[in-house]
């Protein structure tokens, strides 16, 4: 009887417990502070095999998940090596680390209940609706860039900003580095991304800046509209035009608007949304939807102009192919 009753005043404890309430900092906006992760399996254009097919079930997402490439690379480099392996041929080595030091995210992205099979929300076939002009641009200048000089190179090699885009707006996860630091007050919010160190200062009920001023990372305003954080970013810096990194590409004109919305559904989770418009680069403004989860511990920095060999390596690698040629 002890035992039952036990039983019941525990259930009734629990069942009494109020829903989770969105907490509010001392001047009375939503709290988004925190150390959040958006690492997922999930990419940004869906696998056009799946056409339509926004959401699955856990069956299908964990094959999916299995299936990852990024998985299937961390299994294969987590076996033990092989001491008397004969050494690698001298050829056009490219990888950097292996699967220990990447954090590209295990599980498909879940929201409401729901794994989802792409980011990219609408239109509903899950890719970026490019015009043809601006597909062509994107296209051309994803067959290479050139080794004459480190203006050539992709920033994130260069230690600009960070890979593809990890800074955003849109805010991507990539193959490491996936967390992000929200500090608030009453008149700014500022996001801190862990790849490349790039912060973000979002000003709140501000106009933009002169269009002439087109910083990395652009020029972003926001406001509040109920427990909803909207930015509103315009003015690029052009040689953020083009966002290439492994887990994902996509181009974003200095013209183009963002519009991102922060909305802290539980105590573990923001839901990110995004919008994306420009009539020149796209036949239609495209939405997406990523979870950020809550972090555990610090968030360190990511140090890479500092002993950054990489650079001159990669310029002084071309100038030995020019030669030999």
């Amino acid at each position: 009887m002890y035992i039952l009753l036990l039983t019941l005043s525990l259930s009734s404890v629990l069942i009494a417990q109020p829903d989770w309430q969105v907490p509010f900092t001392s001047y009375g906006h939503p709290d988004l502070q925190g150390v959040w992760t958006s690492a997922s399996v999930t990419s940004l254009e869906r696998d056009k095999t799946l056409g339509g097919t926004l959401i699955v079930d856990i069956e299908e997402a964990r094959r999916l998940e299995n299936e990852s490439a990024f998985n299937v690379l961390t299994e294969a480099d987590s076996a033990p090596s092989d001491p008397n392996r004969l050494p690698p041929s001298d050829g056009d080595t490219d990888a950097g680390y292996n699967a220990f030091w990447i954090d590209p995210g295990t599980r498909l992205a879940e929201i409401d209940g729901g794994y989802r099979t792409s980011f990219i929300v609408n239109p509903e076939d899950g890719q970026i609706p490019y015009s043809a002009a601006a597909g062509m641009a994107f296209f051309q200048y994803g067959q290479g860039s050139g080794y004459d000089g480190p203006e050539q190179r992709p920033l994130g090699e260069r230690c600009m900003v960070g890979f593809g885009s990890s800074g955003g707006p849109p805010m991507l996860p990539v193959l490491y580095n996936n967390h992000y630091q929200i500090v608030q007050n009453k008149n700014y919010v500022m996001i801190l991304a862990e790849m490349n160190h790039d912060a973000r200062i979002v000003r709140l009920n501000d106009e933009h800046k002169n269009e002439v001023l087109k910083p990395w990372l652009g020029d972003s305003i926001g406001y509040w509209d109920g427990n909803t954080l909207v930015v509103e970013t315009i003015n690029f810096h052009p040689q953020q035009n083009f966002r290439f990194a492994i887990k994902h590409s996509l181009y974003i004109p200095s013209t183009a608007k963002v519009i991102e919305r922060f909305t802290r559904t539980d105590q573990d989770k923001i839901l990110y949304k995004f919008t994306v418009e420009d009539s020149d680069a796209y036949t239609q403004s495209w939405d997406a939807e990523i979870p950020f989860r809550k972090a555990e511990g610090f968030m360190y920095e990511y140090a890479c102009h500092e002993g950054n060999y990489a650079l001159p390596g990669i310029l002084a690698g071309a100038r030995r192919e020019e030669g030999s040629i």
